[in-house]
């Protein structure tokens, strides 16, 4: 499952409108959220229960979100002292909750030495039990500035990146954001970017409505394909303004012309090579781990055989992009009879708003 759209951290359910699971799911799509994300575990332990009795108070709201149609995932900060433990509070909550997503809360801890090894065990265990529920990993928002941080061991597994953009003691988001999204491009593996922004007090720092509306105009602009915030029980009680800002902000509506990335996965799903040749220049490059081809004639031939023969009666999925002006990165799935077998990632360059270089790289699943 991909995310689209608006979406907001829960810290602690008792502070959301009293804990009251209707009023939570109500508000939430009156503010147009498209997805909340709900804090599931701490370390090995689970999170939001009751003190007293440890009764659970995670699947109502969870019910009350998903009746009405929004996404309900769970996070999870965690330490790598205890990775197996980790990973199976985390496997025991997803179960349980019929949670639609998982975000790893990775910081500070996950930079001392040998947690790589942690990070591993920690990742294995959580693919083989949930091979088909989509992992994002939350941290810092430039990497460059934490390399202690095993950035590959958790990516590899993940589905989503979603750092922790906090730009605390300014009011650049632009900036910021746009550093993010262009250092985790850098990396390896490139996982489609959903940035979190600020929504609470650090000392006397407070986001403004401007840097607020600004971190989701960029967003757009980026072509992400989601955006977050943190947090709904530290924003919504103390600063209605910024919450209005997310809830007045119209995402759907914010850029109304289909991205460049849109319109290739739509003439992917027609089946007809010459849909995808009117995106083309046309002395544009097409390059694979194989093989480097120039001209229509050439790429049409590769996309005969791409669409015609390898991959007939697919269905292409447009699971990420980022990148703006000339520049894209874009993330796709095929799947064949309701199966994913094909993994995409792609580089696209732009001239004059045609496609005139592209790097295309996937992995077959079955």
């Amino acid at each position: 499952m991909s995310l689209n759209g608006k979406g907001t951290w829960i810290w602690k359910i008792k502070d959301c409108e009293k804990g009251n699971p209707e009023e939570i799911a109500k508000v939430a799509s009156e503010a147009g959220m498209t997805h909340v994300l709900i804090k599931i575990a701490d370390g090995a332990y689970p999170y939001n229960t009751k003190p007293d009795t440890k009764e659970d108070l995670i699947l109502p709201v969870v019910k009350a979100l998903k009746s009405i149609g929004i996404s309900a995932w769970g996070w999870h900060y965690v330490y790598g002292e205890y990775p197996v433990n980790e990973a199976n509070i985390a496997i025991s909550q997803l179960k349980k909750l019929d949670l639609d997503g998982y975000v790893i809360d990775a910081e500070w801890e996950y930079k001392e030495p040998g947690k790589k090894n942690a990070a591993e065990t920690y990742m294995k265990m959580l693919r083989k039990s949930l091979p088909n529920i989509p992992i994002a990993l939350s941290s810092y928002r430039f990497p460059t500035y934490h390399p202690q941080l095993p950035w590959k061991t958790f990516l590899e597994y993940c589905d989503i990146n979603m750092p922790q953009v906090y730009w605390e003691k300014a009011h650049n988001p632009e900036a910021q954001l746009t550093r993010t999204v262009h250092e985790f491009q850098s990396l390896t593996p490139n996982r489609p970017v959903i940035p979190t922004g600020p929504t609470y007090r650090a000392g006397s720092w407070i986001p403004t409505e401007e840097d607020t509306l600004e971190f989701l105009k960029t967003s757009k602009k980026l072509n992400l394909s989601a955006a977050n915030f943190f947090s709904w029980d530290e924003c919504r009680p103390a600063y209605g303004d910024l919450w209005n800002t997310i809830s007045n902000f119209d995402w759907n509506n914010a850029n109304n012309k289909p991205d460049i990335s849109e319109l290739l996965i739509s003439a992917l799903n027609s089946g007809n090579p010459d849909k995808v040749l009117e995106l083309y220049s046309n002395n544009a490059v097409h390059i694979t781990y194989e093989r480097t081809i120039q001209g229509l004639e050439n790429i049409r031939k590769w996309y005969e055989t791409f669409l015609k023969r390898q991959f007939n009666n697919c269905e292409f999925t447009l699971t990420g992009q980022t990148g703006t002006g000339s520049s894209r990165h874009v993330s796709w799935t095929c799947k064949k009879n309701g199966n994913v077998v094909v993994n995409g990632t792609d580089t696209i360059g732009l001239l004059t708003q045609k496609i005139a270089y592209h790097y295309t790289y996937f992995t077959r699943s079955l």
